[in-house]
């Protein structure tokens, strides 16, 4: 006779169904996942840093690799015999996070920890920001404080220096700062679609893209553990995409690393159906250069006249895009004053851009023939990259020109260096100060700073690698300027492709 009180196996089925619904952590496979660990407090925040290359501190392997949350180390596998389960054995360490999939372990008992407590450590490994946090809310003027309590004001944010890479920092500072580019790598939905086809120049230059966006995230994210960010992984790209031609163990020049950096970001976004990046839409302008040969010198009048009708020796016209000007400072006087002291020239910056106004001739010599050359602005970029060229090698070794530029650090018009066509296109053609990269000392044992101006505050902050300092505006015109980038007023940039709109 069956038991009235049995119940049926369906019944019985349905009911451990709602049980696990209800409370899911009685299934084996959750279990696991949301087991209590009692080691959460034994992670170290202090010792957490994620700026430097995701591999394993024994076996130098990029695959599979874990975070010691403990002792800030890099071991992989988490299996039995791997490193990370050995270190944990070995040394009490037992919270671990898995630097791919962002999940957090416990080892050796190997079960995943989900606790939101963590949630600070997923966000400084990987800050991500909404749409309107990025359009309204990244400007922000307060300042934040990192774990270890130090105020810091996100985008101000010091660089490593790790043996010779300060020409680097330089220009890694002021891009981070260019408005439309900085949004554009804040949100990663901009570039992650992008693909390109094996041994192609964006397949090579991609890697590049992909670390200067984590490194932008990380110097305007709010909430870091630290006041600093290494730049490890940006550099280490540099060297790899360069096939070496830049190092952070030599110093380099900063005009360099810039143009190749912007050239190399151009070809890794550009894609068939997009041509036009946000590297050209933020500093690509255009202009025109007339070449024309000079006659030789010793020629009489008759062969002068006839040279001057020929083909060779007419006025050639050439449209070229650029992404910077080169401005030539004037030769620094050869004597001293008569307190034997040196002379330190000026210059103001309006007789500098002169060049560019379609009248002024310069000459340019190589081997065999002389060349007048005229150049004519034709289209201004939203940002104007200015480069003085301070360094002049010859035969024995590398000159620097010391010449102070004078500029305005607001309101510089540059209207009369154009033609009655462009300025139809540029009505208002005025620009403001926002970058400035200054060089000190020897030209090849110099060292690089940077002043960038901060659109929160509205104040300009001197940075050199790990020094951050604010400095009045009225200090950036005593400076040896080497590269300066100025915003155009009232120019609007996008920074999202219309894909991601």
């Amino acid at each position: 006779m069956a038991d009235p009180h049995a119940v049926s196996p369906s019944r019985k089925t349905a009911t451990t169904k709602r049980k696990l619904e209800r409370y899911p952590e009685d299934r084996k496979d959750v279990k696991k996942k949301s087991r209590l660990c009692p080691y959460l407090d034994t992670i170290n925040r202090h010792m957490l840093d994620f700026d430097f290359e995701k591999l394993c501190s024994v076996s130098l392997s990029r695959i599979n690799v874990y975070a010691c949350l403990v002792c800030g180390k890099y071991f992989q596998g988490r299996g039995p015999n791997t490193h990370a389960y050995t270190h944990s054995v070995s040394d009490g360490h037992h919270v671990y996070l898995n630097l791919q999939t962002l999940r957090f372990y416990c080892l050796p008992d190997n079960y995943e920890i989900i606790d939101s407590s963590l949630n600070d450590i997923i966000f400084v490994v990987n800050p991500t920001f909404s749409r309107d946090y990025i359009a309204h809310k990244v400007n922000q003027s307060k300042m934040s404080r990192a774990y270890d309590g130090t105020l810091y004001l996100p985008g101000i944010v010091g660089l490593n220096n790790i043996k010779a890479n300060d020409y680097c920092n330089v220009v890694l500072q002021a891009l981070s700062n260019i408005t439309p580019l900085r949004n554009y790598f804040l949100d990663p939905n901009n570039y992650s679609h992008i693909h390109h086809a094996p041994g192609t120049q964006g397949l090579a230059m991609f890697p590049l893209i992909n670390r200067f966006g984590e490194l932008v995230r990380k110097l305007w994210n709010p909430r870091n553990f630290k006041a600093h960010v290494s730049p490890h992984e940006m550099l280490q790209a540099v060297v790899s995409c360069s096939k070496k031609k830049f190092q952070f163990t030599i110093q380099g020049d900063a005009i360099q690393i810039l143009s190749w950096v912007l050239n190399s970001m151009h070809l890794g976004l550009k894609t068939p159906k997009r041509k036009n990046t946000i590297i050209n839409r933020c500093f690509r302008g255009t202009m025109n250069i007339y070449s024309q040969k000079i006659l030789p010198v010793e020629i009489d009048e008759k062969e002068r006249n006839r040279l001057l009708q020929s083909e060779e020796y007419q006025v050639k016209m050439e449209e070229s895009p650029f992404l910077y000007l080169t401005c030539d400072l004037p030769q620094p006087p050869l004597f001293k004053d008569e307190k034997k002291e040196n002379i330190i020239p000026q210059v103001s910056l309006y007789v500098l851009l002169s060049k560019f106004d379609g009248k002024s001739g310069k000459e340019y010599q190589t081997y065999k023939e002389s060349i007048l050359k005229r150049f004519q602005l034709t289209g201004l970029p939203p940002y104007l990259i200015l480069y003085h060229k301070r360094f002049t090698k010859n035969t024995f070794y590398i000159e620097k020109n010391p010449t102070i530029v004078n500029f305005p650090v607001k309101n510089i018009d540059l209207s009369e260096y154009l033609t009655e066509e462009v300025k139809q296109k540029h009505p208002e053609p005025i620009y403001d100060l926002v970058a400035n990269i200054v060089h000190d000392g020897e030209p090849e044992a110099g060292t690089y700073r940077c002043h960038i101006l901060h659109k929160g505050t509205g104040k300009w902050y001197e940075l050199q690698d790990l020094h951050v300092k604010e400095i009045e505006p009225q200090m950036l015109t005593l400076t040896e300027s080497y590269i300066q980038i100025y915003e155009m007023q009232n120019c609007i940039v996008k920074s999202h492709d219309k894909k991601n709109t």
